[in-house]
């Protein structure tokens, strides 16, 4: 008996066949799984050529349907594909008080009047649907804003490997060491597949643009109105 799914695929119902009835049509979610199966389909080396026609010839599909699933992915998917990994934006959490800072005034700085403010957030992230919390520590002035990351979980460490670089290990304990090696292997223990250096960069960069959206904007313009 041969395997028709050699790759695990997630077997999805067709609603019909397209216009010239030679491939099936699926509904927008599972275009977007099939999308995303092109990308975290976990592949031997050795048969990477072969997956894409066993994908295909799976759903019954064709080189348009592919494209299409993309288009959809773009249009309404909620998460996005960094080099074979999924990572998707969750919720927030503020978990203290605005904090007022005393700050010296400077005169080139336009926000300088501005009453400064810190307060304690955390943001999860997905990474193949394994929730991970980020906190941080927000510091508010004016219309800007900068953020001090904690170094516990995954994604706090990843951002300072990404960011503060080599230089900060030589001096530390070599027991606090964070190199690619080690951020590997508390992936693989959270069952998440191994990332290079430029799928680590992609993903401290989605974090940095995610991390604060619209709602966590308005619920802390409403505390600083508060406060004020």
């Amino acid at each position: 008996m041969t395997n028709n799914n050699p790759f695990n695929l997630i077997p999805l119902n067709p609603t019909g066949r397209n216009e010239e009835d030679n491939v099936n049509t699926y509904s927008p979610d599972d275009m977007i799984k099939i999308y995303e199966q092109q990308f975290l389909t976990p592949v031997p080396e050795d048969e990477l050529t072969e997956f894409l026609p066993a994908l295909k010839a799976f759903y019954d599909i064709d080189d348009n349907t592919l494209d299409i699933s993309a288009v959809i992915f773009d249009a309404i998917a909620d998460a996005t594909i960094i080099y074979n990994h999924k990572v998707k934006t969750g919720d927030y959490q503020i978990l203290g008080n605005l904090v007022e800072e005393q700050i010296e005034v400077d005169e080139d700085n336009e926000n300088s009047d501005s009453q400064a403010y810190t307060i304690d957030c955390m943001r999860t992230f997905f990474i193949n649907d394994v929730e991970i919390p980020y906190h941080f520590n927000l510091f508010i002035q004016g219309e800007g804003y900068s953020t001090l990351t904690e170094k516990d979980t995954l994604l706090e460490k990843i951002y300072w490997f990404v960011n503060a670089g080599f230089d900060e290990h030589l001096l530390g304990n070599p027991e606090d060491v964070v190199n690619l090696e080690s951020i590997n292997e508390e992936l693989a223990s959270l069952g998440i597949r191994e990332m290079d250096l430029s799928t680590i960069h992609q993903l401290v960069n989605y974090i940095e643009d995610n991390l604060i959206d619209d709602k966590m904007a308005d619920a802390l313009n409403k505390l600083i109105e508060d406060a004020e």
